[in-house]
């Protein structure tokens, strides 16, 4: 009977298993990992070796790449160095003919400087001919003067032996036997030579006077004492009246000027004695109608703004006028009154313009007589300030710009010159006096003060209307204020004979119908055209 297994057999038969199976694992662990290793080695060399052929074909292709790269670099190279060589080539070229242009130009001058060499050469040998002629001249001439000296010295002797006489004694009885004759001649030269210079200064004064006009030649332009102001369109004038007139009673209340809107198309008047408030108006309406903002409010914001602008404006005129003529030292109040004579005209002579003239008239007559020229353009330029003042204060012009002039210390010659320009007191002194002649020159010379607006365009209208009624006429022009009238004739009807006793015939009727300053000149203008057209 067989013995029973005991645990000891047991555990001993289990730790036999689990060893045994231990090993048949590990064995077999490491079987797989052979075959594994096996497989990650083949797989690598196929990596590697696909790697390598890829390697190559990259190397392959940058190579193609850098030699194609470097082939177009070198073409671009060589089309450069071909666009340099022949961009060479035509600078060598052109300086090439530069230098054979000089090299002619200077053989042309060669040539010149030997044909004039050989012209000196000529004239040298002539000058020495004529060098031998004139040596021959001066010797003849020489001996003819010795054979005149003794022919004087014998006349000599033989005059004194005649008379008795020496020289010396001979003289003292002519200059005795003169001298009556002398006193008599010499009073009546002396009253010849009074009337003459009195003569010759009355020329001298209209000669100065002549030259100072000339030298002064200003130019003038007519105002008058109201202003116009054009308006886009006529819907604006409603606008300016405003609702129940209100717009055109703030502007009138705030500028101090009538504001006429009549049935002129396009264009408002306005009118007032003061000229700064109607520039004053003129340049309001004008920013109001720009604006397009018409109202009370804006009316009066727009005057204040306009009247500090404008007071600054003549600040700066008066500035600029006196500094034109040398006058820096002038006091700022005296130049800002100066500056508000710009927008004052005397029959429509602008006074700031008239006083600079003035001004200039007094320096180069002053100038001419030896007199003090600065002081004399200073009393010109200021002799009319006191217009600026009459509209505020009572008195004559003259007296107030004395007055005002003498307030800021200016020369008390300058300031008599101010008082005495219209004889209100008696010029004491020549600047005084020159003062009163260049302000007489300068309004009085022609243009300078002119014929009011109206009349003037009825005249010329009149000029054309005249020409117009002549046979023939198809269009006349008054040009240059007057001066000129052009007149343009049907060429079949008008021949160039005729156009010249047209002239005449208008010129004679002119005379005898117009009324007009200086001159005029009539010019007729005949045209004969011929056209034909190409078919």
């Amino acid at each position: 009977m067989e013995e029973p297994l005991t645990g000891a057999m047991l555990i001993a038969g289990g730790l036999t298993l689990i060893v045994v199976g231990a090993l048949i694992g590990a064995l077999f662990n490491r079987t797989l990992i052979n075959r594994r290793l096996t497989a990650a080695d083949r797989t690598a060399e196929t990596i590697l070796g696909e790697a390598t052929v890829r390697g190559e074909k990259i190397e392959k292709e940058y190579e193609r790449k850098a030699e194609e790269e470097y082939k177009r670099q070198l073409g671009r190279a060589e089309k450069e160095n071909q666009n340099l060589v022949d961009k060479f080539e035509r600078e060598l070229s052109k300086r090439r003919e530069q230098i054979d242009k000089r090299e002619r130009k200077l053989d042309s001058r060669r040539s010149a400087l030997d044909r004039k060499l050989e012209d000196l050469e000529k004239r040298e040998g002539g000058f020495e001919e004529r060098e031998r002629e004139i040596d021959d001249i001066r010797e003849r001439l020489e001996k003819k003067q010795g054979a005149v000296e003794e022919i004087r010295t014998e006349t000599k002797r033989r005059c004194e032996a005649i008379s008795g006489l020496t020289q010396d004694e001979a003289k003292k009885l002519l200059l005795q036997n003169l001298e009556v004759d002398v006193r008599q001649d010499a009073a009546a030269l002396v009253r010849r030579v009074e009337a003459e210079t009195r003569e010759v200064a009355d020329k001298k004064a209209r000669q100065l006077i002549t030259l100072a006009i000339q030298r002064c030649a200003a130019e003038q332009v007519s105002e008058s004492s109201v202003s116009v102001v054009q308006l886009p369109s006529d819907d604006l004038k409603g606008r300016i009246i405003g609702r129940e007139g209100r717009n055109i009673r703030a502007l009138e209340a705030a500028t101090g000027c009538n504001f006429i809107v009549d049935d002129t198309p396009e264009a408002v008047v306005l009118s007032c004695f003061d000229p700064i408030r109607r520039e004053i108006a003129r340049q309001t309406l004008e920013r109001l109608v720009s604006d397009g903002r018409i109202h009370p409010g804006r009316i009066e914001e727009l005057v204040a703004k306009v009247e500090r602008e404008l007071n600054e404006h003549i600040r700066q005129t008066g500035e600029e006028a006196a500094f034109e003529l040398g006058f820096a030292d002038m006091h700022p109040e005296l130049t800002k009154t100066m500056g508000r004579l710009k927008y004052r005209t005397s029959y429509g002579q602008n006074i700031l313009s008239h006083s600079s003239e003035v001004a200039r008239l007094c320096s180069y007559m002053a100038g001419e007589l030896g007199a003090d020229s600065a002081a004399a353009k200073r009393a010109g330029f200021l002799h009319d300030i006191g217009k600026a003042l009459t509209h505020e204060m009572e008195g004559t012009h003259a007296a107030l710009g004395a007055d005002l002039c003498k307030k800021h210390n200016e020369a008390p010659g300058v300031v008599h010159s101010i008082a005495a320009h219209h004889n209100e007191i008696e010029p004491r002194t020549i600047i005084a006096v020159l003062v009163q002649a260049a302000d007489a020159i300068s309004s009085a010379r022609p243009g300078a003060r002119r014929e009011t607006l109206e009349n003037y365009v009825k005249r010329l209208r009149k000029l054309e209307e005249l020409a117009d009624g002549f046979d023939g006429v198809t269009k006349s022009y008054a040009l240059q204020a007057g001066r000129e009238l052009r007149i343009v004739v049907e060429p079949t009807e008008i021949n160039d004979n005729e156009a010249s006793l047209l002239a005449r015939d208008i010129s004679r009727k002119i005379e005898k119908e117009v009324q007009y300053p200086g001159q005029i000149k009539v010019t007729v203008c005949r045209e004969v055209r011929a056209t034909e057209y190409a078919k």
